[in-house]
């Protein structure tokens, strides 16, 4: 969607699924026609050539690398990408993409809250996810539930993203409401609201630069930079748009998915272009740096695919 992939239906079916928001008419209405519109076709054809696919999925949203257990975790919406069901699920696969557990994580099973779970960070061993409702933590061992922080007493929009900042606190993006969370201590603290954030869809926190990569969903097309305190700027122009996951891959290189051209593109020296065309839009995309691998997951394909970067 990660806007709601977040937002990312890539209309490869005839049917579509709906990602409703409890926000103004204007979001809800972008919601409903990036949710229900047919994919148009490509400028070009040529498509890379996944080095591995996995299926099995419901509706998965992002995708998170965990280094030291050496596997994926995908988030599925499991229907809805907004509804208090519970039925969301997480699910654990081997490093080459094989499915290792398909349900690792699931909604109602051993007293876990898992609703239409979206982006993920790690922080120690609890594994963090962006939901519906709040944020929740799992053991990323045992996928037991350890922690949950509510956020509907904030009106949220589309909490979409997580990312672990360098002082070890918890940022969230809630593309719906234009904002990002800090939560430190188990407190929520809005730390900005800014139509500059171009709806904040995918996070993370760049060590080199001391900064925040933020991915923007609904307007421009370009990769944004903002650390607390601070303006939000940008820090390279695109050709891009409607982007959801973001990933720094290396010194001055960011990759970015983008369901304006079903695509990923890489930032770097100031400037980003389309490197990976893509057979349908992709949310929220994760990272193996061991293997220069990218994980890209289609929400409405059921799908998620792996590509090597150079």
């Amino acid at each position: 969607m990660a806007m709601g992939s977040n937002l990312p239906v890539d209309g490869r079916r005839a049917t579509c699924k709906m990602y409703p928001m409890r926000t103004h008419l204007l979001v809800a209405g972008l919601l409903a026609l990036v949710a229900c519109a047919r994919e148009q076709a490509p400028a070009h054809t040529e498509l890379a050539t996944p080095a591995a696919a996995a299926g099995g999925f419901d509706g998965p949203e992002a995708v998170k690398y965990d280094a030291d257990q050496d596997v994926w975790f995908v988030s599925n919406f499991a229907g809805d990408g907004d509804a208090l069901d519970s039925n969301g699920f997480i699910s654990r696969l081997r490093a080459d993409g094989t499915v290792d557990s398909l349900r690792f994580i699931e909604g109602r099973r051993g007293g876990a809250v898992l609703h239409a779970p979206r982006g993920m960070a790690l922080h120690g061993d609890t594994l963090w996810v962006a939901d519906a409702d709040g944020l929740h933590g799992f053991d990323r061992r045992s996928g037991a539930p350890l922690a949950a922080i509510d956020f509907r007493s904030r009106d949220p929009g589309f909490l979409n993203d997580v990312a672990i900042g360098g002082d070890g606190t918890i940022w969230v993006t809630d593309t719906g409401r234009r904002r990002i969370h800090r939560i430190a201590r188990g407190a929520i603290e809005t730390a900005v609201e800014d139509t500059a954030l171009g709806g904040p869809n995918g996070i993370t926190w760049d060590t080199l630069g001391q900064r925040f990569f933020i991915a923007p969903y609904f307007e421009g097309t370009g990769l944004l930079t903002w650390l607390p305190g601070a303006s939000v700027t940008t820090a390279a122009t695109g050709t891009g748009g409607r982007y959801d996951g973001v990933e720094i891959i290396g010194r001055d290189s960011v990759l970015v998915a983008s369901q304006a051209d079903s695509s990923l593109h890489l930032f770097t020296a100031g400037r980003g272009r389309a490197i990976i065309k893509l057979a349908g839009r992709p949310a929220d995309i994760g990272w193996n740096p061991r293997t220069r691998t990218v994980a890209v997951p289609y929400i409405s394909r059921d799908t998620v695919e792996f590509f090597r970067v150079p």
